[in-house]
């Protein structure tokens, strides 16, 4: 699976997940600061890539993803 594939699917389930069909994302944007994404919403975030990548992501792998861009290249590379 290419990376563009990934940042697609991660961005349609965001959107989704925020009922929010136009939101802009980027590499750059950032689930916290930029779209205000709590930690709740988070972990249901997670949650969905789990299911949609059929792969478990451990707590401490998501504490070190800040912006979109990294979390494409984790599941990258989880995926590959």
């Amino acid at each position: 699976m290419t990376k563009e594939a990934i940042f697609e699917r991660i961005s349609f389930i965001i959107k989704e997940q925020m009922n929010k069909p136009d939101l802009e994302i980027t590499q750059t944007t950032s689930l916290h600061d930029d779209l205000g994404v709590d930690s709740i919403a988070l972990m249901e975030f997670i949650i969905n890539l789990e299911d949609e990548f059929h792969l478990e992501i451990p707590d401490e792998d998501v504490e070190d993803m800040k912006c979109m861009g990294e979390m494409m290249e984790y599941l990258y590379n989880r995926v590959n």
